[in-house]
């Protein structure tokens, strides 16, 4: 590390070239350089340079790893909060600072800024306000004020895009944050200002006492087409008025809570995802090699509440178990009941290699949408099943696909619970393909059931039931595409 929290050469910056590597990338006048400079003084004056983490996102802000030499980490768009929090929790003795701008933090990272000031969690937040997204065009932000024109409002922010977000006041509004202040950089007085609330807010974490949030109004001649002077006069006549400056919360705050680091102890991280250390028995003799030769792809689809999703994760467990890999990704619609519900699932010889499954080995159908959308993918030699009981009127066209008819709701509904008929389609799965033992699937669905010992029996029924359901279907090749 150097003697202080800037490089001493900017060697990411263009490698470190000429002037390059003793200047920053901002524009002239831009007010990231002075709240760079004030927040590199306060990390030296407070000498906690060696234990310093920086979360710098998406926008002007991302380089700041650039020019600080202290720990840095690059956060995706608006996930800078988040970010922070793992620091913060893995390591509770570092100092953790969230370097954001206004279209970041205010905009997609709403969600994120808001859920970590309100646990108060004690980190430093330094937010630079300068009315746009300087990065990338100059386009409005939630904080662009009345009538300011940028590259998505060329007449002009008006009432229908709402009111600029005084994101100081709605952070001090809230029950964790023990520091709020808004400052500005227009002039020495306000620039002295900002470099206080800046070191106010570090030292608030090096004392422990919780979330301290600084915002910055800072300039950005380039976007408002304006020389630097120019700029701090907007800043001083314009946003003033919308975002007035002053200390929106204070206190001391109790010391954060002392808590042990997370650990990874195998024992512990099995506890806490609910598994055992013992190796589930084997069933398969060899890889399923008769329905695919390496890698078997398989799709469930249907309606959310369906059970395509829990269903596609036992054929998983069941994968897994028997010493196969096996991958599967979940896509839902609009609705977590009643939108539509998918999932490719993959069963590798050795590896998965890519997860999706674009043209399935098996297709399990549960509604007709889900039918008439994913069959024509059914590779030949293929196999579907599907609910008989909501699907009456299925006239297949694929040529070489093996379709199996077998009404799931119905037997579901004779066992008592609508529920299983996920479960009904694993044995006619089972049965249909043969793609592992009985006891396989049987040993994935009392694992998953193993805290849920009432519901066992009724699953294993439901699961004979789809097998001999399966097996009593006179299996149809589909007729000849015409």
């Amino acid at each position: 590390m150097t003697t202080s929290a800037f490089y001493g050469k900017f060697e990411r910056h263009s490698h470190g070239e000429g002037l390059k590597g003793h200047s920053t990338h901002y524009c002239p006048g831009c007010g990231h350089g002075l709240a760079h400079k004030y927040l590199g003084e306060a990390i030296d004056e407070l000498g906690i340079q060696d234990k310093t983490v920086a979360v710098s996102p998406v926008g002007c802000s991302v380089f700041l790893y650039y020019y600080f030499d202290v720990g840095n980490t690059q956060a995706a768009h608006g996930r800078a909060p988040a970010v922070a929090i793992g620091h913060k929790l893995a390591n509770p003795e570092s100092i953790v600072i969230s370097y954001q701008g206004d279209g970041d933090l205010a905009s997609i990272g709403l969600a994120e800024i808001v859920s970590t000031a309100q646990m108060g969690i004690p980190i430093t937040v330094v937010f630079i306000n300068n009315a746009n997204y300087g990065m990338t065009g100059g386009q409005m932000a939630p904080t662009t004020l009345m009538g300011q024109r940028t590259a998505t409002s060329p007449d002009g922010r008006v009432e229908f895009m709402g009111q600029p977000m005084k994101m100081a006041e709605l952070i001090a509004g809230l029950d964790g944050p023990v520091y709020v202040e808004r400052v500005a950089l227009f002039n020495p007085k306000q620039r002295n200002r900002a470099k206080k609330a800046i070191h106010k807010a570090l030292q608030n974490q090096v004392e422990k006492r919780g979330f301290s949030f600084v915002e910055v109004l800072a300039e950005c001649p380039t976007h408002l087409k304006a020389t630097p002077e120019q700029a701090e006069k907007w800043v001083e006549e314009k946003m003033l008025p919308m975002f007035p400056l002053g200390v929106k919360k204070a206190g001391r705050g109790e010391p954060w809570w002392d808590r042990p680091a997370p650990t990874f102890e195998t024992e512990r991280v099995l506890k806490e995802i609910g598994a055992g250390e013992e190796k589930a028995p084997r069933f398969c003799t060899s890889f399923p090699n008769h329905v695919a030769k390496h890698d078997i792809s398989l799709k469930l689809a249907g309606s959310g509440g369906d059970g395509a999703q829990t269903a596609a994760m036992l054929i998983v467990h069941a994968g897994i178990n028997e010493g196969f890999d096996a991958t599967h990704i979940p896509a839902y619609g609009p609705e977590s009941r009643g939108g539509t519900s998918y999932a490719d699932v993959h069963v590798a010889a050795d590896e998965v290699l890519s997860p999706a499954s674009p043209n399935p080995d098996v297709l399990i159908a549960f509604n007709m949408p889900s039918l008439v959308k994913f069959g024509p993918d059914v590779r030949p030699g293929g196999t579907i099943i599907y609910d008989s009981s909501v699907i009456t009127d299925y006239t297949p066209v694929m040529s070489g696909v093996k379709v199996v008819g077998v009404p799931m709701s119905e037997i579901a509904k004779d066992l008592g619970k609508l529920m299983v008929k996920n479960i009904v389609a694993l044995g006619a799965l089972q049965a249909a393909t043969g793609i592992f033992p009985k006891e396989s699937f049987l040993t994935a669905v009392r694992r998953a059931l193993k805290d849920k010992c009432a519901m066992i029996p009724l699953n294993e029924q439901a699961f004979e039931w789809g097998v001999k359901a399966a097996s009593e279907v006179t299996v149809p090749w589909a007729r000849p595409c015409r």
